[in-house]
């Protein structure tokens, strides 16, 4: 993304295996302003779960992980920067490569804040750099719900649900999507926030550049601009 500042991470989720173009919105558990996009950068690389953006709303800053032209690690990890060893989930690595696109987005916040709520620097530019990937401007799930720390119990239960907020026919068609509403992954953020903040009150088309074909090559492509 040509915005944004490169800080590679040295994994990635591998090929992607196809479907339709989607985003995904994440919260890393930490407010704007408290610790940097490279801070954050560093400790989601080092515990080898990086997504391909992170993003400070507040300040507009934002860095690029991975190539959009491979699989993010971090749907189904620890949500928060604060990680610790009993955190780790198990979840299938698919998840994260479904999609021809499947842009995983980290944001500086906590799901119980939603950081539209406050200043979205930078927003329009990442939108509109997915709208250049194919990614429909629209939520299939809906709105995400707000957090809910019920704790181990709402993980599993979420688990098993095939329907409703973590629907497989809804995540099939495409589009943004919060974590929280990703089939077979317990993450919990972003929370409830406005999309109409995000991608407008009515979506549009993207503008569609060539999709690539996913490819089998385990190597890491050079991130684009």
């Amino acid at each position: 993304m040509p915005e944004a500042s490169r800080i590679r991470a040295e994994t990635d989720g591998g090929p992607l295996i196809g479907g339709a173009p989607r985003a995904v919105w994440l919260t890393l558990g930490a407010a704007p302003g408290a610790v940097s996009v490279q801070s954050a950068a560093q400790r989601l690389i080092s515990e080898r779960r990086p997504c391909h953006l992170i993003w400070d709303p507040a300040t507009g800053e934002l860095a690029q992980l991975i190539s959009v032209l491979r699989a993010g690690c971090a749907l189904g990890a620890a949500d928060q920067l604060d990680w610790s060893p009993e955190r780790i989930r198990t979840h299938p690595g698919s998840v994260n490569s479904e999609g021809r696109i499947c842009v995983q987005i980290g944001v500086l916040g906590h799901p119980c804040e939603p950081f539209t709520a406050g200043p979205l620097a930078g927003i329009e530019a990442i939108v509109s750099w997915l709208d250049s990937w194919g990614v429909q401007r629209r939520w299939p799930g809906g709105r995400p719900e707000g957090y809910r720390p019920d704790g181990p119990a709402l993980a599993a239960s979420a688990l098993r649900a095939p329907a409703g907020r973590r629907s497989r026919a809804q995540w099939a068609r495409g589009g943004h999507f919060g974590a929280s509403q990703v089939p077979l992954c317990d993450n919990a953020g972003p929370g409830a926030i406005d999309t109409d903040r995000i991608t407008g009150p009515h979506g549009r088309p993207a503008r569609t550049r060539g999709l690539p074909v996913p490819r089998a090559e385990p190597a890491a492509l050079p991130i684009p601009a």
